[in-house]
């Protein structure tokens, strides 16, 4: 049958499983958007900013386990896309991201709103490709479906030109893939795990560290089996929050630059690291040259340019996580390290890294605590970037799967408010709290127009403390306190929401907190509370840069911070 390149385009993604694209119209588009109200079971979300878009497929990815779609026109359009598409590359996430392009006869002709967007996102996709023939998009669209969501997740870009929409070709889905040069490795090799395996059954001091490949590859149950049999402490990174219970026995936090400080201990003493779906980034591990001196390592991951790119593996195994935990947990021995987990539960008590100290004015700490008491932990908790996200993860507990979703490679503001929406949409039946710094929330808060667009019934946080909060406090500690363009002018947050017909109220008491966060909750419908909190509270535990991650700053006492 002959269809136009829209038509086969809006046929191949429901094919692909499709049901939600946020995207922002424009010239370049106009024929696919004259052709989506033929298709209703693809769902338009209209954004009011491109990179909101991103953000919100982004989210939408992370919480279902589908591949996230956002769409944009050509020129600025594409262009608004690039932080998105970068911070979903770095965070491994499967983003399909669709631009408007000029007609074929116009590029490389500096037409208006042309711009070689490819060129541009080589660096930040796994696949991108400029359709230039309406016979080529069916295979095109499969392509960039199967790359984005099968080996390392990550983002794919389709640049449509605006005839190649127009034009009508006989349609034909290509049912087989046929892409000689992409061949994921998804099963490790036997003799490298058997080499795992002995070095993990005669190790006396093994800590387990987990990444967001665990997420990926929904190897929950797999993780689990291996610490519980082996009885081996687990530490996540900041993006493997949630894949291992933190209310289990097992679970010593996260590591890094403001991980527990129990958990970088805990990765310092140890004698066998089991890095599982994670890169050894440097907020994780600090200087390379110190982490884990005594430690051998096995390293496992999908993508093997990972392996070895920061640190040397004694045991590499390239493959999907879940596969080879599979393997890995049948040739273990069931162990005890009375010992070793005593030493952790000492250091533990020693370096409490989740107490929340008495003070007169509210602290952040204490609104996520709350936010955790009310909802009893059963939400999704979406973030912004800056301290809010690092008290997220301190001060939340996440026992299930998904549920933490932040920016981490690229740590991009404004990520929290869209990726809400994202997360509602993927998963309306959650519970949705977006918390956001009010630096970061002003980056995209017109996306408050969106949530009420859609209806979706999110709660939001703003921790209003009239700072860029994590550059200030970097000032503060590592520059001698010179304060440089980190003070805040800050709008009526209540005020704009209330614009935008979104019910919100402030809170400036540490008594009034819970009572707001509950009514917030009863409320149905989009809830915003801004939270006037102490304008200069610091993250704690803080690793400074080019320190071990054993030599962090502690929360002062409260008599040091008295004396202020």
């Amino acid at each position: 049958m002959m269809k136009t390149g829209a038509e086969i385009l809006c046929e191949c993604l429901i094919k692909e499983g499709v049901e939600v694209i946020f995207g922002y119209p424009g010239g370049a588009l106009l024929p696919l958007y004259d052709t989506l109200p033929k298709y209703p079971e693809l769902r338009h979300i209209l954004v009011r900013h491109e990179q909101g878009a991103a953000h919100a497929a982004d989210a939408y990815a992370r919480v279902t386990g589908k591949l996230g779609v956002c769409l944009a026109t050509s020129g600025p359009g594409a262009t608004n896309l690039v932080t998105g598409i970068a911070n979903a590359y770095l965070d491994s996430v499967p983003v399909l991201a669709m631009t408007g392009q000029v007609n074929t006869y116009f590029i490389g002709k500096d037409a208006f709103q042309e711009i070689d967007i490819t060129g541009i996102t080589v660096p930040i996709t796994k696949y991108n490709q400029l359709v230039l023939d309406t016979g080529d998009m069916a295979d095109a669209v499969r392509e960039a479906c199967h790359v984005a969501q099968t080996g390392r997740p990550g983002p794919v870009l389709l640049d449509l030109p605006k005839d190649v929409l127009q034009n009508k070709t006989e349609f034909i889905f290509p049912e087989k893939l046929d892409l000689p040069g992409y061949k994921p490795k998804l099963f490790g090799h036997p003799a490298q795990i058997k080499k795992a395996a002995e070095l993990i059954n005669s190790a006396e001091k093994p800590v387990i560290i987990a990444g967001r490949g665990v997420n990926v590859s929904r190897a929950f149950d797999e993780l689990r089996e291996l610490a519980e049999n082996s009885q081996i402490p687990v530490v996540t990174t900041f993006l493997g929050i949630g894949c291992f219970p933190e209310s289990h026995i097992l679970s010593y936090g996260w590591l890094g630059m403001h991980g527990m400080g129990y958990a970088n201990k805990a990765v310092h003493s140890s004698d066998l690291i089991i890095a599982i779906g994670m890169r050894f980034d440097d907020r994780a591990t600090g200087g390379t040259s110190t982490f884990a001196p005594n430690a051998r390592i096995i390293h496992i991951d999908i993508d093997a340019a990972e392996i070895g790119k920061n640190l040397p593996a004694d045991v590499p195994i390239v493959g999907d996580v879940k596969n080879i935990l599979q393997v890995l947990n049948k040739q273990l021995n069931k162990r005890e390290h009375i010992i070793w987990l005593s030493q952790l539960d000492e250091w533990r008590s020693m370096h409490p890294a989740t107490e929340i100290r008495e003070h007169e004015n509210v602290l952040p700490q204490y609104i996520i605590r709350q936010i955790y008491e009310v909802t009893k932990g059963d939400a999704i908790i979406c973030t912004d970037v800056g301290q809010h996200q690092m008290w997220a993860g301190q001060y939340f507990y996440y026992d299930k799967p998904n549920s933490f979703v932040s920016s981490g490679g690229l740590g991009t503001m404004g990520f929290g408010l869209p990726a809400a929406i994202g997360a509602k949409v993927g998963r309306p039946n959650e519970t949705v709290w977006c918390l956001c710094g009010d630096g970061g929330f002003q980056m995209t808060v017109q996306e408050l127009a969106t949530m009420v667009q859609e209806n979706l019934n999110i709660k939001i946080a703003v921790f209003n403390n009239g700072w860029l909060g994590m550059v200030r406090q970097w000032q503060e500690l590592i520059y001698s306190k010179r304060y440089s363009a980190t003070a805040l002018y800050n709008p009526d947050f209540v005020k704009i929401a209330e614009a935008y017909g979104i019910q919100a109220m402030r809170v400036t008491r540490k008594l009034d907190v819970s009572h707001a966060i509950q009514r917030a909750m009863e409320h149905d419908g989009p809830f915003l509370i801004e939270f006037v909190v102490e304008p200069e509270e610091n993250v704690y535990p803080f690793v400074p840069p080019g320190k071990i991650i054993v030599e962090f700053l502690e929360e002062p006492s409260p008599a040091t911070i008295r004396k202020k």
